[in-house]
């Protein structure tokens, strides 16, 4: 089964999140989800080694959520089986002052990969577009021209800013580099199930804020600044992907399953040896095999 194309945002339609769903439609065999995407984990492993050996392309990964939608526990998952050496994560929380000193986008091309790796964002450039979003106050001390007061940040101020991403994305992809957007759609009931767990349980104690829960107030409003977000930065080239996330083994399998069809789409292979060098390692190897 094929997930990319029943879960892509392309910008062709308009994208409206109530629409889409937070959790599966039918009934989910957990034990049968764990086994395929212990294959796609191998399978990955392999597309990883390709692109390393490449090292013509890259590909970074961004997840966005709202709080407990579960980006630490699938990047933990998904990722598990490839080469530390050829993968890595950013998170971007806080802009430092030196951040705040450059452009906004400044930050976030420092972290993107490598050709031959793969990089992950645990969260993203579209925090830009998200918390400002809800809490335009913050944009006022970050040293913008024109951004005195919130009344100044305007709804073309975040048409500038989709525009800009848009652009840097397929900059990235002109250059070389796939851009795979996740979108993790977890519901409010279910956001509160797991803050609940988390003051419950005292092994995830730790995973609480305070901080977080005083957001879900703001709820409506990052609904609707992640549907104007993910609207206006969908392309044909770089889509989002939405995914239900209120079940996490589940979400953890769409996402498997889509980097590895979006992997397998890059037609990667090993470099290929040309007919000297393939005289060269047969001279090499009958030495190696004549030495006493």
């Amino acid at each position: 089964m094929t997930y990319e194309k029943d879960l892509r945002v392309d910008g062709k339609h308009d994208f409206k999140i109530k629409d889409w769903a937070t959790a599966p439609k039918e009934s989910v065999d957990e034990g049968k989800i764990k086994d395929q995407i212990a294959k796609d984990i191998k399978q990955l492993a392999k597309y990883q080694d390709q692109l390393y050996a490449q090292k013509t392309k890259g590909v970074l990964i961004v997840f966005q959520a709202m709080d407990a939608a579960g980006k630490d526990s699938m990047i933990k998952h998904v990722m598990s089986g490839v080469n530390p050496e050829g993968t890595s994560v950013s998170s971007f929380k806080q802009p430092t002052s030196v951040d705040l000193s450059h452009d906004y986008l400044w930050r976030i091309h420092l972290e993107t990969p490598e050709r031959g790796n793969i990089k992950i964002f645990n969260r993203s450039h579209y925090e830009d577009v998200l918390i400002s979003r809800v809490h335009p106050e913050i944009l006022t001390t970050e040293s913008i021209p024109g951004i005195q007061d919130p009344k100044d940040v305007t709804p073309a101020f975040f048409e500038q800013r989709y525009r800009h991403i848009t652009e840097f994305e397929q900059y990235l992809a002109d250059t070389g580099f796939v851009v795979l957007k996740f979108f993790l759609h977890l519901s409010k009931d279910e956001q509160k199930n797991r803050f609940m767990r988390r003051l419950e349980i005292p092994e995830k104690n730790w995973k609480f804020s305070e901080a977080d829960v005083k957001e879900r107030q703001f709820w409506p409003d990052y609904q609707k600044a992640y549907e104007e977000a993910i609207q206006h930065t969908a392309t044909e080239v770089n889509p989002w992907y939405v995914i239900p996330a209120d079940n996490k083994w589940y979400s953890r399998l769409l996402v498997s399953e889509i980097i590895n069809e979006r992997l397998k789409a890059m037609d990667l292979a090993y470099p290929t040896v040309t007919d000297d060098r393939k005289a060269e390692f047969k001279r090499i190897l009958t030495m190696l095999q004549n030495e006493k």
